[in-house]
């Protein structure tokens, strides 16, 4: 009787698709809000959805008008209220690894954008000098650039454009430094800026133990295809963080392998 009344009773085809192809649209949302505030929004949301499709189906004409009016003012709010997510669900969407290596190289070169990857002696300075930095528990934190040039976060920091060395690398984050307080920006085999501010993610579920810096590398892997090296001044310890997941790493050789995984196969491996 109540389904005869909701319209479910017949289905098609077409019907059970349809249910199957939203129930995987509010998981993979569901999935991406998870951690962050914004899940209470979109639950909320969805129980309005949810009033506005039964008052329909009961023809309850007053509270169908209002649930309409209410959604139709509230996607514009949605805009801005989910535009940190939007921008970051477009962005993972471009960088989806069902597209081939291939075809990402055939659009980057229309755009005009190269990989600034990076060569084996740049990697092996910078994994020594975040061993040297583990061992005297100096603070640090490392972008390194692939596609996206991050220029608003290099404009935010102070240029340097230099080779990168691993002296360098441990006077700048030197505490007594004045370039030791912020990020510094790697790509091309050059160091390019230091003192950068990064974006600090608004997940919920990162470990207690994970301080402003990790949360800053969270922040932006997650709005950039840019790897992150970060390492604790509390424990002396290095960790390696990809697409918003953070890996501890156990050497130098872990970090090298880490390094030159993504430049090497072109994949977006995430690892928990």
């Amino acid at each position: 009787m109540i389904l005869g009344v909701l319209g479910f009773l017949r289905l098609s085809f077409i019907d059970v698709l349809d249910i199957v192809v939203v129930a995987m649209i509010l998981y993979v949302v569901f999935r991406w809000l998870r951690g962050s505030s914004a899940i209470y929004i979109f639950t909320a949301i969805l129980l309005l959805i949810l009033v506005r499709v039964l008052a329909v189906a009961l023809n309850m004409k007053l509270l169908s008008s209002l649930m309409d009016t209410i959604i139709d003012v509230g996607a514009i709010a949605l805009i801005v209220i989910f535009q940190p997510e939007i921008r970051q669900f477009l962005s993972r969407i471009g960088r989806s690894t069902w597209l081939s290596r291939n075809e990402k190289n055939f659009f980057n070169r229309i755009l005009g954008r190269e990989t600034a990857s990076l060569g084996k002696e740049s990697v092996k300075e910078i994994c020594e000098a975040c061993k040297q930095m583990a061992e005297s528990k100096t603070g640090a934190l490392i972008v390194l650039l692939r596609k996206d040039d991050l220029q608003n976060i290099v404009d935010n920091g102070d240029r340097l454009d230099a080779d990168i060395k691993e002296r360098l690398i441990e006077n700048i984050f030197f505490k007594n430094s004045p370039l030791h307080d912020g990020a510094m920006i790697i790509g091309s085999n050059r160091i390019i800026a230091a003192r950068c501010t990064l974006p600090i993610t608004e997940r919920g579920d990162l470990p207690a133990r994970y301080g402003m810096r990790h949360k800053s590398a969270v922040g932006i892997s997650e709005r950039s295809d840019a790897d992150v090296i970060v390492v604790s001044e509390q424990r002396g310890e290095i960790s390696f963080v990809r697409d918003g997941a953070i890996r501890p790493i156990a050497n130098i050789a872990e970090l090298a392998a880490c390094i030159t995984s993504k430049q090497e196969s072109g994949t977006d491996n995430r690892q928990l």
